[in-house]
């Protein structure tokens, strides 16, 4: 009877640990699916500043190309962390270099469409922001238990793996700022 009544309780232990990794990489699922969605708008949003401020700064064609290149590579990083954090990064770049571009035009400024996806992006980047803090507590909490002893036993045998951060470098991610003032 013991031996029946420790089986059950290592079998009820047991299960409770795999639905709590479930419930943990259900979360990182989640938390990387906020991230992709707020990377692909911004990725919708890249091409239609791009077009507003095309006409002003014709002589910037190099940066516009790039903003393309960059924006595609970062559409085919697909979901690898690592590559998309890169690549996103390496997007970062060229679009804060347009929105500089952008400053210098003064029409352009005062141009109630650029006004409006300027703030979008800066909207956008925010959230981003907001989802990767999300998606990589839920990718420690994650870690933390498929690491642990005794959850490392039920998460080797269930196929549980450590997941990946998604890092985007700290001075690459810096939001262009918004001036409302049309003057």
């Amino acid at each position: 009877m013991l031996i029946i009544a420790l089986f059950i309780a290592v079998g009820g232990a047991a299960a409770f640990i795999y639905n709590r990794l479930v419930q943990r990489r259900q979360l990182v699922e989640n938390g990387w699916a906020d991230i992709d969605v707020q990377l692909k708008r911004r990725a919708n949003l890249v091409p239609q500043l791009v077009a507003s401020v095309q006409g002003y700064a014709l002589h910037e064609q190099q940066l516009f190309e790039r903003i393309a290149e960059k924006r595609a590579n970062a559409l085919a990083a697909g979901d690898d962390k690592q590559q998309r954090g890169a690549a996103e990064t390496a997007l970062s770049r060229p679009v804060a270099r347009l929105v500089a571009v952008a400053e210098e035009y003064p029409d352009l400024k005062a141009s109630e469409n650029f006004l409006k996806l300027q703030q979008e992006l800066v909207e956008t980047e925010e959230k981003i922001e907001m989802a990767r803090r999300f998606y990589n507590g839920a990718v420690r909490k994650l870690n933390t238990s498929v690491q642990s002893f005794p959850n490392s036993i039920i998460a080797g045998a269930f196929g549980f793996v450590i997941a990946a951060y998604f890092e985007i470098t700290t001075a690459d991610k810096m939001v262009p700022p918004v001036r409302l003032d049309a003057a």
